[in-house]
């Protein structure tokens, strides 16, 4: 009997979370405004989510960043910014 391959506990994070249902490849995008739009949308339409829909989209935008550390473009940092202003929190 073979065994499954695991997978990144991060991984694992990013696609079940209690937090949000992701849109698929959101974090693939390049465009900063697209990635905070989507976050958005994901933590708006959430039914498990545990606290507001800002707090939610932060928390996994931060463990994103965090998860990718250095080899993040700046460009994809810019997200955060993005995504305060998404819900006029500048």
């Amino acid at each position: 009997m073979a065994d499954k391959p695991k997978e990144k506990w991060s991984q694992e994070v990013t696609e079940h979370s209690d937090a949000l249902d992701l849109e698929a490849h959101v974090f693939e995008q390049h465009d900063p405004h697209k990635i905070a739009v989507s976050l958005k949308r994901s933590a708006e339409h959430s039914d498990r989510r545990k606290s507001s829909p800002f707090r939610s989209a932060m928390s996994m935008l931060t463990f994103y960043i965090n998860r990718a550390g250095r080899n993040l473009p700046e460009k994809q940092k810019r997200v955060l910014d993005e995504l305060r202003k998404e819900f006029g929190r500048s």
